[in-house]
């Protein structure tokens, strides 16, 4: 490309949000489109007994990437075929009980058209998605959507722009209504994202992190606060829980209640640790999410917390163990 002088006084925020303003407008009229067609492609992908096959080609293709994968991880089954490849072999992965979404701005791709005929042969119900109802996709769908836009951002009015922007938020209105028709939880998201920062979050429970057996601070309910400090001292987690012979909690001992200690001047070589610990203290259930026992402990400006099944000792959790573990 040669090179062009910018014109003077040109403004890129401007132009910017001119395409903002071009694409608002666009997703303003989307909203005549939520109607009983959005109502039955919802009902027909709903109890859809396959898959949602989504196709597209070119900048609808790319669009329709991004819903395959929205749709797959809220709940709702889907995978993304191209067109092109599918003439040649990929429709093989396409068959009864599966529901085809087919995306083109004009209604006419040429590559999609020729895979009707075949669809249809193999009773696979068919949703397009198209700017224009008259096209041939629009009446060749069992369900059409429509997703008109004015006019496009670009202003030469070639690049898809606004009706891109429009096909994805459709897609995006489609996969958000099947999740909350399927009672969709966050549980539910994190099963399906259980190698990023989400799936730790939502998955990971205080169980699976917390320290156990010779590894937890204990110590007995007659012991003194010097066996507390050489307690707290070696298992490194900044307090230790008073316990009976069968580890039944009867208070927590912390570095916290130290600095307390340090002001009320005690005996250290002869107070007991009954007479200045914390009775009860805050635990939570070994069963609790990672996510919400940090919460708590934030909450109570604690650095670590008991793990208990009733007043039974069965754990100990640091903030640090939810550093490691990816939850922070």
């Amino acid at each position: 490309m040669s090179h062009i002088n910018l014109e003077p006084g040109f403004d890129f925020q401007q132009a910017g949000k001119d395409v903002l303003d071009i694409e608002r407008q666009g997703l303003e009229q989307l909203d005549q489109y939520i109607n009983e067609d959005f109502s039955r492609a919802c009902e027909m992908m709903f109890y859809c007994q396959g898959k949602v096959v989504v196709m597209g080609i070119g900048k609808s293709g790319h669009i329709g990437k991004k819903m395959a994968a929205t749709f797959a991880s809220t709940g709702t089954p889907s995978f993304f075929v191209h067109p092109g490849e599918a003439s040649h072999g990929d429709l093989g992965m396409v068959g009864p009980g599966d529901v085809v979404l087919a995306i083109s701005n004009s209604g006419e791709s040429g590559e999609i058209l020729a895979l009707i005929p075949v669809l249809k042969r193999l009773q696979v119900s068919l949703i397009c998605l198209t700017s224009r109802p008259e096209s041939s996709m629009g009446r060749a769908a069992d369900i059409h959507l429509c997703v008109k836009v004015p006019q496009e951002a670009c202003p030469l009015g070639l690049a898809p722009t606004s009706s891109t922007t429009a096909a994805l938020v459709m897609g995006d209105a489609l996969a958000v209504a099947l999740l909350k028709a399927r009672g969709f939880t966050a549980e539910d998201f994190a099963l399906s994202h259980p190698g990023g920062a989400l799936g730790r979050k939502l998955l990971l429970r205080v169980s699976d992190i917390m320290h156990t057996g010779d590894e937890i601070p204990h110590i007995s309910q007659d012991a003194s606060l010097r066996d507390a400090l050489l307690e707290i001292t070696r298992k490194n987690l900044g307090m230790t829980v008073i316990v009976d012979d069968l580890m039944k909690i009867s208070g927590v001992f912390t570095d916290g209640d130290l600095r307390r200690v340090f002001d009320m001047g005690i005996d250290f070589q002869n107070a007991s640790i009954a007479s200045v610990m914390t009775p009860g203290g805050i635990r939570v259930r070994p069963t609790m999410l990672a996510v919400d026992a940090l919460n708590l402990m934030q909450t109570k400006h604690i650095t670590s917390v008991m793990v208990a099944d009733g007043d039974q000792l069965v754990g100990v959790v640091h903030m640090h163990d939810m550093l490691r573990a990816g939850v922070v």
